[in-house]
């Protein structure tokens, strides 16, 4: 049997270099965003190939999370993931836990390259993937069947403006159904900063926005991150009462 997460290693690299960091890639993300109308700023950086955020494989932490069963997630019903970027996350999770899974992106070079991709991947029945130009704030709903039964939140968070994260959480309790799960891989834990994207984040945040209807099942230091997000992630998991 193949492995899938192997699969997923082995697609095609992301344009220009996968090692990109430090603040002069970060400035030049801002200066795109800032200077672009309709958040087409995102869909530029891809296109140039300034991707700081797209490591070329899922991220380790998840990896290891969804192989070490310690949570009872979901292994049928809906996923979604928001700021999908290349696909590596949303293809993992619906290789291993066989979701009906729903990707988005605001950029519309993410979602070609997501699809790209996702034709190398193999994803096994009844996993599933469907990557969509798409908003987050905008989803209802009926886009995970009724619900979402998981949501995964990986640099999304951190990349919209923190007055939108009042939104976020009252969008993400409404697209949880009752036992469903969000998890989030919060990065990069950086120092505090007034500018962005990446926006300042500790994992506080996201419970100060998510309110009283979620319980925190999962909280831990990653034992294996990729080696730019050594000391700077946290893995946090939380379920809707």
């Amino acid at each position: 049997m193949s492995d899938p997460v192997a699969e997923i290693s082995q697609t095609s690299s992301p344009p220009g270099n996968v090692s990109q960091t430090g603040p002069s890639i970060q400035e030049q993300v801002r200066k795109l965003i800032a200077e672009s109308e309709d958040q087409d700023g995102w869909d530029k950086a891809w296109k140039l190939g300034i991707t700081p955020w797209d490591a070329g494989y899922a991220q380790p932490p998840l990896v290891d999370l969804l192989a070490s069963k310690v949570l009872e997630l979901p292994t049928s019903g809906y996923a979604l993931v928001p700021g999908c970027g290349r696909g590596y996350d949303p293809i993992l999770i619906a290789s291993t836990l066989g979701l009906d899974t729903l990707a988005i992106d605001i950029a519309e070079t993410a979602v070609q390259v997501a699809n790209e991709n996702l034709a190398k991947a193999n994803v096994a029945p009844p996993g599933k993937v469907t990557f969509r130009l798409d908003d987050f704030f905008k989803l209802s709903g009926s886009d995970g069947g009724g619900q979402f039964d998981l949501i995964y939140d990986y640099t999304f968070f951190v990349a919209i403006p923190p007055e939108l994260r009042k939104e976020w959480g009252k969008k993400m309790t409404e697209l949880v159904k009752s036992g469903g799960f969000l998890v989030t891989l919060v990065f990069p834990m950086d120092p505090p900063q007034d500018y962005g994207p990446p926006f300042y984040v500790r994992p506080e945040h996201y419970v100060e926005v998510l309110g009283n209807q979620w319980e925190k099942v999962y909280d831990k230091v990653p034992e294996r991150s990729s080696e730019t997000h050594k000391g700077r992630e946290q893995m946090v998991v939380y379920r809707k009462l």
